[in-house]
């Protein structure tokens, strides 16, 4: 059975208790693989002052659901805890956690990355960063896009 828990909310995490509630989970575990991804104070050349995330309520833990489903397909995993932040964020906050559990670090580490570059191209999310030149929505990157066609999925 996979155990996975999804958030999308305002609200900081803290890494270590959400890592203890993955490994407390289940005994067969033997490796956890974790990312956190945290708001620059620079992108694309311009100085962030702040960045805003909006998301679709309901679809998006929907979406981020299916892509852990993806993800147990792949690779012989035991649990997922993913929280993703929205609403206003300041360079240096933390925006978003990926942690996986399995028998062996490699199925963890290579499902954490496959959740992330899902996330980063699948996940409707929406992000508009604050710059000196005013705000602006930020687009998918073409790296994000070629971390995709690497798992071999198509783009939507």
């Amino acid at each position: 059975m996979l155990h996975t828990h999804i958030a999308v909310q305002t609200a900081d995490f803290d890494v270590s208790e959400e890592l203890r509630l993955l490994r407390a989970a289940d005994g067969r575990i033997g490796a956890v693989c974790s990312f956190v991804g945290t708001v620059r104070d620079r992108n694309a050349g311009s100085q962030v002052a702040t960045m805003e995330l909006e998301h679709y309520p309901g679809m998006t833990e929907k979406s981020i659901a299916h892509m852990v489903e993806a993800a147990s397909q792949r690779f012989d995993i035991f649990g997922a805890r993913i929280i993703h932040r929205v609403g206003l964020l300041a360079p240096g906050d933390q925006i978003v956690l990926v942690a996986v559990s399995s028998a062996h670090r490699g199925e963890s580490f290579q499902a954490c990355e496959f959740l992330m570059d899902y996330l980063k191209t699948e996940a409707p999310f929406w992000k508009k960063e604050d710059t000196p030149e005013g705000a602006r929505w930020v687009d998918a990157r073409v790296s994000d896009e070629a971390a995709m066609a690497r798992w071999g999925l198509p783009k939507r």
